[in-house]
């Protein structure tokens, strides 16, 4: 497993990356609870996510074990990135790797029998609270968000890992909307992207 200063991480196989989703109100009530509980969050970067699916699957179909790609641009970085959602659409098994050169990654992943779906750009600070790390993202057409997530190990409940991640959350005490879908999913159904 590696992590990235964004938060996100890379797991080899057996490891599942857990994660609880929240619709934030108050952009300063939230900073003002991290802050108090000792979680500094990072300056912004600039994530530009292009979600692709496999061949065959469609939205409203479940996302349940079908595996979607991601090619991700942060500082000029370039990341290829697989998840097969297991429990629900947000503990997968993942994982993940840098690529050279985003063009030539896109058409392999669409030669690999994938088709872009969703494009997601958000401006991402990360920070660890409790141990756990959290990004809070402000998503272009969809809005802020704020994520926790950690990783489980193989045989584990995802959803028993979410329902302790969701007492962290409910523990700062900000007004805060669980959510259950993914950005792509989130950006999709969002009117300013159609």
């Amino acid at each position: 497993m590696t992590g990235d200063a964004a938060g996100e991480f890379s797991v080899a196989g057996g490891v599942q990356e857990v994660e609880v989703k929240y619709q934030v109100d108050s952009l300063a009530d939230l900073e003002h609870a991290l802050a108090a509980r000792g979680a500094v969050l990072s300056p912004p970067v600039k994530q530009d996510d292009q979600a692709f699916a496999q061949d065959g699957w469609t939205y409203g179909q479940s996302k349940i074990g079908v595996t979607f790609a991601r090619l991700r641009t942060e500082d000029e970085r370039h990341l290829f990135t697989v998840k097969t959602p297991i429990d629900n659409a947000m503990a997968c098994l993942e994982h993940e790797t840098e690529v050279a050169d985003r063009t030539q990654m896109h058409q392999a992943i669409i030669m690999m029998g994938f088709y872009p779906t969703v494009r997601i750009v958000k401006r991402r600070r990360t920070a660890i609270l409790d141990g756990v790390a959290l990004c809070v993202d402000e998503v272009e057409h969809a809005g802020l968000f704020v994520e926790f997530e950690r990783l489980v190990a193989d045989g584990a409940s995802g959803t028993a890992a979410q329902r302790e991640l969701d007492q962290l959350a409910r523990s700062l005490g900000v007004q805060l909307r669980q959510v259950s879908d993914t950005y792509d999913s989130l950006v999709r159904a969002a009117p300013a992207s159609t």
